[in-house]
């Protein structure tokens, strides 16, 4: 079971309509705050009402709000101390509470007080949602609005009757975030795409790190944990979620992630603590140099990490973790300073459970095939391919993304692999795999719809050399194709020539019985792991420099994956002929409207 094209097309525009009516209270910030700063306060005003909003409703058999319910365990445990906290979250229902006695309504009946009111308010909640606050640096955005005269205004809008955010899911929530955070970045100038995933692509991630695996099931369901390195607002591990739950209704989901954007990752946590997750799961923090889930091990990795972007910041760290070696996450080699993309594979990698973890991540084409034979890009393929690891790679159609329109790729990671496919990789080209939007958002202008997504997990799963074809929801037709490699033919041998020096007599110079090297005449080939060097060397050299030899102490071994070689079609070249008929043609009709134009012209 897939999540259907009728429904995300649903949740998308009621997103659209609701995060519209949201960002209309910006409007009242006009004058005070320039266009691009509007995010500062509509983005924790949203997470803040969806707290609120949540308090105010009830519990299943209960006559009071739940809010209620903690003012009443409040006056009875406030003396426990910290304890008191869980008595307190009991009684809310949720990971997070508020002890204070003002609700929205009473904010907004009493204007002159407004200001220390509103603060009442805001330290009442639990130390969790304090510490997002914090983090988006919403408290400076209070004392700036009640300067400015503004903050009893933004209590009002976000009171309207249709601002009720206890209505929506966290699958709405999350489009509703995702839309609002898209705004904030373009008015700020900012890349959209660098703080979320379109969520067709979400959706077929989900997809194929399911299919062909092997869920780990009992009495009471399935038990897996999801990772996402660079979560963002934390989509990406509530779609996985949620596919996992199409699944088996009873599963058991714990999410982890860490986010380095404060305003992304207060909208993360705070998704995760109204849908009953653990907030302490997810973390603050650079990723590459800050790892918050260290000796973790994790059922799914799923994640979009930034790539084109330098990891000149963190190059101490990473360099330090590379010397421990497989003590470390960086242990197979290092990528150029300009993109950590890699290390980035590197670190979900180090995060599977062994013999069963399974990645689905994002890549740009450089991952397949940037550096030479021995460099750390090179080295880094050569680890997940020769441990067998390498289970697929699929690339994407171009302007999928809201912020790029160049070729990406998800590769499909799997430690449990050599069980199933052992020494194969299937690569799987969906690049035309897509559907036009009747309107682009950004550098978005293809959308991977439901048929287009069943045909990719379709290759996918019958893991072939094959093409697949479909008619499209808008009836065009859609097509992508799959080729079954051996691993061994994603590797090459970087091999050394040596030619001798000669004497005046033409012999070869010797020192210690063997023949010195003239580095003049050095020279290195590329050949395929599936043929022997010194075969090579008999068949391809020997016969122009009969005394050349092979220096196997400099011969390196290399991976690269040619998707585009691997799945070129030859287009057979019009003839000559044809061609000159053609321009022709086109060449005597345009002579013929431009005597029409002179003609009229005349008259």
């Amino acid at each position: 079971m897939s999540v259907s094209e009728d429904k995300i097309k649903e949740v998308t525009r009621r997103a659209q309509e609701n995060a519209n009516l949201i960002w209309n209270a910006a409007n009242s910030l006009f004058g005070a705050y320039k266009p691009h700063e509007y995010g500062l306060v509509i983005i924790p005003m949203c997470v803040i009402k969806r707290f609120h909003d949540c308090l105010e409703t009830k519990k299943e058999g209960c006559d009071r709000t739940r809010h209620q319910e903690v003012l009443e365990a409040y006056c009875k445990y406030k003396s426990f101390g910290p304890m008191a906290a869980d008595f307190l979250k009991e009684a809310a229902g949720y990971q997070f509470y508020n002890t204070s006695e003002y609700t929205f309504d009473l904010l907004a009946a009493d204007p002159e007080n407004i200001a220390d009111n509103f603060m009442n308010f805001l330290n009442g909640f639990s130390d969790n949602v304090k510490d997002i606050l914090n983090r988006m640096g919403f408290y400076g955005q209070v004392d700036r609005m009640k300067e400015a005269k503004l903050l009893y205004q933004i209590i009002l809008d976000f009171n309207a009757k249709d601002m009720d955010m206890s209505k929506y899911s966290s699958v709405d929530m999350g489009y509703i975030f995702e839309n609002l955070v898209q705004r904030f970045s373009e008015s700020y100038d900012e890349d959209a795409g660098a703080h979320f995933t379109s969520r067709d692509i979400i959706y077929l991630m989900c997809d194929l790190l399911v299919t062909n695996y092997k869920l780990d099931m009992d009495d009471d369901g399935m038990h897996c944990t999801v990772y996402d390195m660079t979560m963002g607002t934390s989509q990406m591990l509530t779609c996985m979620e949620e596919r996992l739950h199409q699944l088996d209704e009873k599963a058991n989901v714990t999410t982890f992630g860490q986010e380095i954007n404060p305003f992304t990752m207060g909208i993360a946590v705070a998704d995760t603590i109204i849908h009953g997750g653990d907030p302490d799961n997810m973390k603050f923090g650079d990723t590459l140099s800050e790892d918050q889930f260290s000796g973790y091990k994790f059922d799914f990795c799923i994640s979009n990490p930034p790539f084109g972007i330098d990891w000149k910041r963190e190059a101490s760290v990473v360099e330090m973790e590379y010397k421990k070696g497989e003590a470390g996450r960086f242990a197979p080699g290092l990528p150029g300073k300009g993109d950590g993309q890699l290390l980035f594979m590197l670190n979900g990698l180090a995060k599977l459970k062994d013999g069963s973890g399974k990645m689905a991540i994002i890549q740009n084409a450089s991952s397949l095939f940037s550096g030479d034979a021995g460099s750390g890009p090179s080295e880094i393929r050569k680890y997940m391919i020769e441990n067998d690891w390498l289970d697929a790679i699929v690339q994407l159609p171009a302007d999928s993304f809201y912020n790029t329109g160049i070729a990406t790729y998800i590769w499909i990671i799997d430690k449990g692999k050599p069980t199933r496919n052992p020494g194969e990789v299937l690569l799987i080209d969906a690049g035309t795999c897509s559907v036009s939007r009747r309107k682009s958002i950004g550098s978005k202008r293809v959308d991977i719809t439901e048929i287009c997504r069943s045909l990719i997990v379709q290759a996918y799963g019958e893991y072939r050399t094959g093409e697949y074809s479909a008619k499209a929801e808008d009836g065009t037709g859609v097509v992508c194709r799959s080729r079954k490699l051996s691993s061994i033919d994603l590797g090459y041998r970087k091999i050394t020539i040596e030619t001798p020096v000669y004497k005046e007599d033409g012999t070869p110079e010797m020192k210690k019985g063997k023949r010195v090297p003239d580095t003049s005449r050095r020279d290195t080939e590329i050949i395929p792991l599936t043929r022997d060097a010194d075969e090579y060397l008999e068949s391809e050299i020997s016969l122009f420099n009969p005394d050349a030899w092979i220096d196997h102490n400099k011969t390196k071994t290399g991976y690269e994956i040619p998707f585009s070689r691997l799945f070129y079609v030859y287009k057979k070249i019009r003839k000559a002929a044809e061609i000159a008929r053609d321009l022709a043609e086109r060449e005597y009709n345009l002579t013929r409207q431009l005597r029409e134009l002179l003609g009229e012209a005349e008259e």
